[in-house]
């Protein structure tokens, strides 16, 4: 039987929680994982099998409390938790760039053709060394990383090369990158909050946005935008993170049931993921959407000098060599 928990909205709904399956008398070691996903998140189901496997692999003496929705804590808390010892385990991606710059590197807008070119470098010399920075410099152990859905731009027009972007007014995230480079490409971005983006889009403030679909389903972008114009102009990814504090208390047996359980959990994220982006298209056709294939590399090509001047001195040669790949 799994020690398995998962705690609801808030932290006094999960302790009054629910225990899904056999009891937790029998654990020697409790590590809470909170992130920021919701239960329906793929995120979520692959920490829920994270802490199924490792509760296996370890014969019950690892459980694993999981808190969806931040009801442990926000990403930035929780990581600070877990410097400090009061929280184990989050799932965090380029905000560990406040403490080990090269986490920049998880998303850096056109660095990464194709997902496989984002598999060959997040687990190959660069990932490992965003991968020891991070260990070094903000006291959290990447065990595992998933992949995130490629961001899109939506319009009511279609974009196919950078030159069709002129004078457009675009909905961007808070990010002097994703500012700089929409700006190099030919477009009037504008900083906003997401949960103004639809209303925005609706009474013509702004003309298009940029999300994974997954986001541009679930905000029903579909009801106020035609296209789905495939630029895929940021593949990221993100990790599966453990305290160093909570991890130097393991047991030898113990770390290497933790390892096999995430490199798990991994393979049946991607699993996930992939059957989740293809549905996506799907859905979003069936809503009306009509979706564009663009000139990649022409976006790209447009977009490297403003990637570059915008990116730190630390991984500016890094960045330089993504692109040249």
């Amino acid at each position: 039987m799994t020690a398995l928990r998962v705690f609801g909205k808030t932290l006094a709904a999960g302790l009054a929680g629910m225990l899904l399956a056999g009891s937790a008398l029998a654990a020697d070691v409790t590590l809470k994982l909170g992130h920021l996903a919701n239960e329906d998140n793929i995120w979520h189901k692959a920490a829920m099998k994270f802490g199924e496997e490792v509760t296996t692999l370890s014969d019950g003496r690892i459980e694993v409390e999981i808190y969806p929705n931040e009801s442990l804590g926000k990403e930035i808390d929780l990581i600070n938790g877990m410097q400090l010892g009061t929280a184990d385990m989050t799932i965090s991606g380029e905000s560990l760039q406040n403490w080990a710059p090269k986490a920049a590197l998880l998303a850096v807008p056109y660095a990464y053709k194709s997902l496989e070119h984002m598999d060959s470098v997040a687990s190959g010399d660069i990932g490992q060394e965003i991968e020891a920075q991070i260990v070094e410099k903000a006291q959290v152990r990447p065990i595992a990383y998933f992949a995130r859905g490629p961001r899109n731009l939506t319009s009511n027009r279609p974009i196919e090369s950078p030159d069709a972007l002129d004078g457009l007014k675009l909905r961007v995230p808070n990010v002097p990158l994703f500012v700089g480079v929409w700006k190099a490409l030919g477009a009037q971005p504008t900083p906003m909050a997401f949960s103004e983006v639809f209303t925005s889009l609706q009474n013509g403030t702004i003309d298009a946005q940029e999300n994974p679909l997954a986001l541009i389903k679930s905000a029903n972008f579909n009801e106020v935008q035609k296209y789905v114009n495939k630029t895929e102009h940021v593949r990221s990814w993100i990790y599966l993170v453990i305290s160093e504090l909570t991890w130097s208390k393991l047991s030898d047996a113990d770390k290497a049931a933790v390892l096999e359980a995430a490199k798990r959990a991994q393979a049946y994220e991607r699993e996930l993921f992939l059957e989740d982006e293809g549905k996506l298209v799907q859905e979003l056709k069936d809503k009306g959407m009509t979706f564009v294939d663009v000139d990649n590399v022409a976006f790209a090509a447009k977009a490297k000098d403003a990637v570059l001047a915008n990116v730190s001195e630390e991984i500016r040669p890094t960045v330089e060599q993504l692109f040249n790949q």
